[in-house]
């Protein structure tokens, strides 16, 4: 079954591939003569080593690095779309580790590099719909979360994987403000978390994640809303009961545990039906917002028989 494809962004929003990877190219050049140790809000400039064409790639162009990186959710860092672009530059994304808990015959604390180095990275270029009607197309490098999650050999009375994002007031103001019930939790059932879909991301357009955008390590679940993309993780547990989610928590009306893309199923305040493509200009026409954004072929299969407006 073919998946249908959005509408792609006109060539003169589009970063090309030769301009990043020869931006890649000077800043490791930089990084290796000692010139450069980093920039502000990136948590390291050394380009990272990964395959491409995968099979689950969009045929899409992505969005610019630019667009990319000064647009964004992520609430840690403030309210506003420019705040993490803006207020990034303090936080420190490395030594990092992450605790892996609850209903697994492996637990305990890892390294950041315990938790890469078995994985060979691939970039993918998925698309990113947003609750609030607006989408990317993004280049994200990473790997399958389901190969990680194996490795702890979760037990049978695994069902929900629960993920939960550092609490660092000093270097995420956000935090210092109750919009959110911090730290900022997520969840997804296990079925979810092992679809090959799923990957945790290290980094976007060949380079490490930018603080801005979830350094150094963030969930991309790219059928559902933004939101479930948690970022900066520092614990995944393993659960029997489904886990609180933060955006459920403070306003369960408006935003569901499960948050797949649904075009039928309306925000309370505003229309699902169709999206703006970020870098096409304000005046340019809203897209249908497509179903599971674009994936259902891979994905409907997990909600056989589930009533999506009200599990939504």
């Amino acid at each position: 079954m073919k998946r249908p494809v959005a509408p792609t962004p006109p060539p003169s929003e589009i970063t090309p591939r030769s301009t990043y990877l020869g931006r890649r190219e000077v800043i490791g050049g930089l990084v290796a003569a000692g010139l450069l140790a980093g920039t502000a809000g990136t948590a390291l400039c050394a380009p990272l080593r990964y395959t491409r064409g995968s099979r689950y790639s969009l045929a899409e162009a992505p969005n610019s690095y630019s667009d990319i990186t000064t647009y964004n959710n992520f609430y840690e860092f403030g309210t506003g779309k420019e705040d993490p672009s803006r207020l990034a530059a303090g936080f420190k994304p490395r030594p990092w580790s992450v605790r892996i808990a609850g209903e697994a015959e492996v637990t305990g604390s890892f390294t950041l590099e315990d938790i890469l180095k078995p994985h060979p990275l691939e970039e993918r270029i998925y698309r990113l719909r947003c609750v609030e009607a607006w989408s990317m197309v993004i280049p994200w490098v990473g790997f399958p979360l389901g190969d990680l999650l194996k490795r702890f050999r979760p037990t049978s009375r695994a069902r929900y994987v629960a993920f939960t994002t550092v609490m660092r007031p000093a270097e995420l103001p956000g935090q210092r403000f109750p919009v959110l019930d911090w730290p900022y939790v997520e969840g997804l059932r296990i079925d979810e978390a092992m679809h090959p879909l799923t990957i945790l991301a290290v980094g976007l357009y060949g380079e490490p994640l930018p603080n801005q955008n979830g350094a150094p390590l963030r969930l991309v679940v790219p059928w559902k809303y933004g939101f479930k993309g948690i970022k900066s993780i520092v614990e995944i547990r393993f659960t029997e009961r489904q886990p609180p989610t933060s955006w459920n928590l403070s306003a369960p009306h408006e935003y569901g545990f499960y948050a797949n893309v649904n075009p039928k199923v309306d925000h309370p305040r505003w229309s699902q039906a169709r999206e703006r493509r970020i870098g096409s200009g304000l005046l340019s026409p809203r897209v249908p917002t497509l179903p599971f954004n674009g994936y259902a072929a891979e994905v409907a299969g997990l909600y056989r028989g589930m009533d999506l407006t009200r599990n939504f």
